[in-house]
């Protein structure tokens, strides 16, 4: 539902908004719809087929060469129109009038141009200010269609007429968008409410539109090899999602869904639908008052940090994309409103998607890869996600990923933002064997859409940073055997354990909304010791063998050390032994981490030093803890033994070589006189 009002421009514009006590309203002659191939399916079979469009379209060579021809002749008139002020030298001083022509030309190809428009409209980052200003107003701001048809629409849907159906009723629509106009209203109950009508002739001229560009897709796809994605199928997915935005009762379903999917979060809010006054081309729906997110002074005189109301709604886009698979996929401005109280409201769901479990998975990996730099582990996502074949060579594209995303989490929206990482992604994509799957162009379009309303509003905006808490949060929280995965190789490496990666996870984790505490403790512990979790035991037991032979070896030279000093004799010259490959498990560095994930622990909203008795209690009443607590045991007395043997060893070398001489070697590097497989077990 797109709708602009402000409260300023409410109380400013009461008089000529609301239209008190609506007089009869005399019906015109029937408005004959034109549903072209879909005219004998009833709305509640209505769904995208393109093989009836084709073969529709495919015996009506006229109407589509009639099409091509108000297709290309303006586009034509408009590259020669940006040449020839190029040319003399004018394209500053003509950009104004060039922009208002774009704005033109695309309102009169109608809807799926005007959705070209709307999506650049986002991108100040690609678009002057002058077409800025323009593209903005394809949003809600076209010309409307008459009242008369909108209320035969309304009486033909709902089965009276509006003055029958609603107490008051605006004179005229108060916004028009490309695919129909609102008008605001009063339910006889009393209840304010937006009413969108849709628009004439709409379902033809998009499943023309459909058709060409169709087929356009299948040529390519069958002529330019170069060309690896299935674009038919980009092209289905798009047209599935405009041909629902077409069905007025999709679209009441779908806002259902959202706001039973997200309506909880304290932050959102989504109108109520009103079903008994909606059908197939009327949707009466809450009216909302709010102020475009692109309307910073505005909101800002509200009170209204309208920074943080974009990263609400790039928080709600992750639970959407990675939680549910449930996703708006047009989140432009004027389906954006900040609310007086705070709140963000979500409008407009006509062009809704879903993703797939695996899908979501992995593009949580992805994440977790491109953050930590893994492009080993990203290239293999990208075989997960569809994007490579499972018999693609990976070797190349290694290194071409790295250069893509390198500096990804360095940079700012305004300095590396999607758009510019999905086109050199586009431009190595050429080079090797990638498709890209149908979502995944949905996907980009919501993203950028939202990037681009983040730039306008702090150019500093980092959509990455902003999206790591909430990616953190899954992987400690999501118990789905891909997502521990994921979690297990991110904390361990080479078979050591990671503390700073983990200390980075809670800290992220912390920030993020609905973070819970005692759900990750608990979690955690279960899946610790789960049969899930055997390999983080095994490991955790040798950090602690290792660890605590650490301390012994230190406590033991300490101890001998201040003996012979009071006895006043030579020191010992030793040196402790780690893990037998000379490296320390848990240092000074991991100390120093360990400690920071306390203090994290600490500041996290939760937490209660007394809950975790209980939890301390069933760790160490857990059988699994009796036998980690055995290994351990077993693994110092392995140790000891070793280190005994190793110091009899030395004994029996250092005292003789043979010849009654001592062997000043074994000084030096005394583990010379151990043998392998006595080493192989320290």
């Amino acid at each position: 539902m797109t709708q602009i009002i402000t409260p300023t421009e409410i109380s400013e514009n009461a008089d000529n908004i609301i239209n008190v006590h609506v007089q009869p309203i005399v019906i015109p002659k029937k408005h004959q719809e034109d549903l072209g191939p879909i005219s004998d399916m009833s709305p509640d079979t209505w769904r995208y087929n393109p093989d009836i469009i084709m073969e529709y379209y495919s015996k009506r060579s006229f109407q589509v060469f009639t099409r091509l021809l108000n297709i290309i002749f303006p586009v034509l008139g408009l590259m020669f129109d940006n040449w020839w002020d190029s040319l003399w030298g004018n394209s500053a001083k003509n950009e104004s009038k060039r922009a208002v022509k774009l704005k033109k030309v695309l309102t009169k190809l109608g809807p799926a141009y005007i959705k070209i428009g709307q999506a650049l409209s986002t991108r100040p980052d690609l678009v002057s200010p002058a077409y800025l200003q323009e593209l903005t107003t394809l949003q809600d701001q076209l010309p409307p269609f008459p009242n008369e048809i909108a209320y035969q629409f309304i009486t033909e849907e709902l089965g009276a007429t509006p003055d029958r159906i609603y107490a008051e009723i605006s004179v005229d629509p108060i916004a028009a968008a490309s695919l129909g106009q609102v008008y605001r209203g009063r339910l006889k109950t009393g209840e304010e409410v937006a009413i969108k009508v849709q628009r004439p002739d709409l379902v033809r001229r998009i499943t023309l539109d459909i058709y060409i560009m169709r087929s356009i897709a299948g040529w390519v796809k069958n002529n330019v090899k170069r060309v690896r994605s299935d674009l038919v199928a980009i092209t289905d997915e798009l047209a599935e999602r405009i041909f629902e935005e077409m069905n007025y009762l999709q679209e009441g379903k779908n806002a259902a869904r959202f706001n039973e999917l997200y309506g909880h979060i304290k932050e959102i809010y989504v109108p109520k639908i009103y079903w008994e006054y909606t059908g197939r081309r009327v949707l009466t729906m809450e009216w909302i008052n709010g102020t475009k997110l692109t309307q910073i002074e505005e909101i800002q005189a509200q009170g209204i940090d309208a920074t943080y109301l974009v990263e609400v709604g790039v928080q709600c886009s992750l639970r959407q994309l990675l939680e549910h698979g449930f996703f708006h996929a047009d989140p432009h401005p004027g389906n954006l409103l900040a609310m007086p109280d705070g709140r963000l409201a979500y409008l407009d769901f006509g062009m809704m998607s879903t993703i797939l479990p695996y899908q979501r998975y992995g593009l949580i990996e992805a994440v977790v890869h491109l953050v930590n730099r893994d492009f080993d582990s990203l290239a293999q996502d990208y075989v997960k996600l569809d994007f490579l074949t499972p018999d693609t060579d990976l070797t190349p594209i290694i290194p071409a990923l790295g250069n893509v995303f390198n500096n990804a989490l360095g940079a700012s929206v305004a300095e590396l933002n999607f758009k510019k990482i999905t086109d050199e992604m586009s431009a190595m994509m050429y080079e090797f064997p990638f498709r890209v799957p149908a979502y995944y162009a949905l996907i980009i379009r919501s993203m950028v859409t939202l990037e681009g309303i983040a730039i306008n509003i702090d150019p500093d905006f980092k959509v990455l940073s902003k999206a790591y808490p909430y990616v953190a949060k899954r992987l400690l929280t999501d118990q789905s055997q891909e997502l521990r995965n994921s979690l297990k190789d991110l904390l361990f490496k080479d078979g050591s354990f990671r503390w700073n990666r983990l200390e980075n996870l809670l800290r992220n984790a912390k920030d993020s909304p609905d973070y819970d505490f005692d759900k990750v403790i608990n979690q955690g512990v279960d899946y610790l010791f789960s049969e899930r979790g055997e390999f983080i035991r095994d490991r955790l037991a040798d950090e602690i063998v290792n660890s605590l032979d650490n301390f012994g070896q230190k406590t033991w030279l300490n101890i001998s050390t201040t003996i012979r000093e009071t006895l006043g004799l030579k020191p010992i010259n030793s040196k402790i032994n780690n893990n037998g490959n000379g490296k320390n498990i848990i240092n000074e560095e991991s100390i120093e981490h360990l400690t920071n994930i306390l203090q994290i622990l600490q500041e996290t909203d939760g937490y209660d030093p007394f809950k975790l008795i209980p939890i301390i209690t069933n760790i160490l009443q857990n059988r699994e803890t009796q036998k980690l607590g055995q290994k351990i045991a077993g693994g110092l007395a392995q140790k000891a033994t070793a280190r005994m043997i190793r110091s009899i060893l030395l004994d029996s070398n250092n005292s003789s070589n043979g010849n009654g001489k001592v062997n000043n070697s074994y000084k030096s590097n005394p583990q010379l006189s151990l043998p392998s497989a006595v080493k192989s077990k320290v």
